[in-house]
C-alpha cells in the first residue's frame, strides 16, 4: 500500500516571517482578500500586524471578524455570504484553529458550491475543486491547521463536532511568525501547546503511523518538551520553538490520524464549548495508561524524546510508565486543569458524550480498539 504526504507549497517560519506575505499576494496576482478571524484578535491588534502590512502596499480588503472559538455552521455561512459580497478573491486567515478551520470550509464551499449544505463536508467529502486560495497565519501554536487537510466545524443543533478531511483545503502559503503568538496569554499557550504535543504522541501511536510521520512526530515531541514551560513564561525563544514544533507536528497528523483523546474531546467543545486544547490535555495522560500495552516500543521512544534519562535501557513497562509521568508532569507544570468537572462537564451527559466520541472519525486510528462502554468508563474516570 502506498502512504501519501500532503504539505503546505510554501511556508516560512521565523521572525518576521509575515513581512513576505505582501511579495507572496503580488506574485500570485491576488485582488482582494476575505480577512478572517476573531473579534479579540481585532481588539487586541494582533490582526492589525497584518492588516497594516495591506494597507501600507495598498492591497484591498474586508475583515470578517465574526469567528468564535469552536466554529458554528452558522459561522460558515456567514463567511460564505461575506465572501461573496465582498467581491474577494482570496482569503487570509489570522487566528488559531477556529479562524483557520473557518476560512478552509468557506474556501472549500466557494469553489465547490454543491456542498454549500456544510453538514455535507463531513468526513471525507468528493470535492471536486481546491478552495479559494488560503494564505494562513497562525497565532497561537498548537493546532497546525495551516499545514493540515482537516478542519473541525460543530453542529450547535445536535450538540456535535464533526471533522473533515479534504486535500483541497490545505492552505497554499502559511507563515509561521513567533512574533504573531507572542501575545498569547500563558492558560492559552499551555492549552494550545498541550494540543500540539497530543497531536504529535497521537500522530506516533496512531493505526496509520508510518516511518516518514514518525520522524515528524518524534521531532515535534522533543521541540514541544524542551520549550513549552518556556513558552508559557514568555520566553522568547520558547514561543519560536513552539512555533515551529506545533507545525512539524501537523506535518504528521495531517497525513496519518489522531486517536481516543480527540474522539473524546470533540464531544466537550460541542457540549460546553471546553477550549479543544484543554478537553485534550486532560485526557491525555489518562488515554496513554489506556493504550501504553497496544503500543509496542513506541512510548520508549516518546520517553526519550520527552527528555527520559535511562529510558533507552528500562523495561518496556517501565519506560511505558515513565512517558505518561513526563507528559503528566508537563501538563502539570503548565497548569492544566486536572479533571473534566473543572471545565464543566457533567455526569449525566456521560453517555451522551461517550456516543459521540465512539462515533468520532479519529476515535477509529486509536492503536487500541475502545468500546463504547470502555469509553463511557474513561470519561467516569477522568471526571
Amino acid at each position: 500500500m502506498a502512504n501519501r504526504i500532503i504539505l503546505n507549497e510554501t511556508s516560512y517560519f521565523g521572525k518576521g516571517a509575515i513581512l513576505h506575505l505582501i511579495d507572496e499576494i503580488k506574485g500570485r496576482g491576488f485582488k482582494k482578500a476575505l480577512v478572517v478571524t476573531d473579534r479579540d484578535l481585532i481588539r487586541f491588534e494582533v490582526a492589525t500586524k497584518v492588516t497594516d502590512l495591506l494597507k501600507q502596499a495598498g492591497l484591498p480588503f474586508h475583515i470578517f471578524d465574526k469567528v468564535l472559538p469552536n466554529p458554528t455552521i452558522s459561522i460558515v455561512d456567514k463567511g460564505v455570504a461575506t465572501f461573496k459580497a465582498a467581491g474577494a478573491d482570496y482569503l487570509i486567515a489570522i487566528g488559531g484553529g477556529s479562524p483557520q478551520d473557518t476560512c478552509k470550509a468557506i474556501g472549500i464551499i466557494i469553489n465547490n458550491p454543491e456542498f454549500a449544505d456544510v453538514r455535507s463536508l463531513e468526513g471525507v467529502a468528493a470535492t471536486k475543486k481546491p478552495s479559494i486560495p488560503i494564505l494562513a497565519i497562525p497565532t497561537t501554536a498548537g493546532t497546525a491547521a495551516e499545514v493540515t487537510i482537516n478542519y473541525v466545524i460543530t453542529d450547535e443543533e445536535q450538540r456535535r463536532k464533526f471533522v473533515c478531511v479534504d486535500p483541497h483545503d490545505i492552505p497554499q502559503v502559511a507563515f509561521i511568525d513567533p512574533d504573531m503568538m507572542a501575545s498569547m496569554p500563558a492558560a492559552l499557550k499551555a492549552a494550545t501547546g498541550i494540543d500540539a504535543l497530543t497531536h504529535a504522541i497521537e500522530g506516533y501511536t496512531t493505526l496509520a503511523a508510518w516511518e516518514l510521520t514518525d520522524m515528524f512526530h518524534l521531532k515535534a515531541i522533543e521541540i514541544i518538551a524542551r520549550s513549552l514551560r518556556d513558552s508559557v513564561k514568555g520566553m522568547a525563544r520558547g514561543v519560536e520553538d513552539m512555533a515551529l514544533g506545533q507545525y512539524v507536528a501537523g506535518m504528521g497528523f495531517s497525513n496519518v490520524g489522531l486517536g481516543l483523546v480527540h474522539g473524546m474531546a470533540h464531544p466537550l467543545g460541542a457540549f460546553y464549548n471546553t477550549p479543544h486544547g484543554v478537553a485534550n490535555a486532560i485526557l491525555l495522560p489518562t488515554i496513554m495508561q489506556y493504550n501504553a500495552a497496544h503500543t509496542g516500543e513506541k512510548f520508549r521512544a516518546i520517553a526519550l524524546a520527552m527528555g527520559v534519562k535511562d529510558a533507552a535501557t528500562m523495561e518496556i513497562s517501565e519506560a511505558r510508565s515513565a512517558a505518561i509521568n513526563a507528559v503528566t508532569q508537563l501538563c502539570h507544570d503548565v497548569g492544566i486543569p486536572l479533571a473534566l468537572r473543572e471545565v464543566g462537564m457533567k455526569q449525566d451527559d456521560i453517555t451522551a458524550l461517550a456516543k459521540a466520541a465512539f462515533a468520532d472519525v479519529c476515535t477509529g486510528g486509536n492503536p487500541r480498539t475502545a468500546s463504547l462502554a470502555d469509553i463511557e468508563e474513561l470519561y467516569r474516570s477522568i471526571y
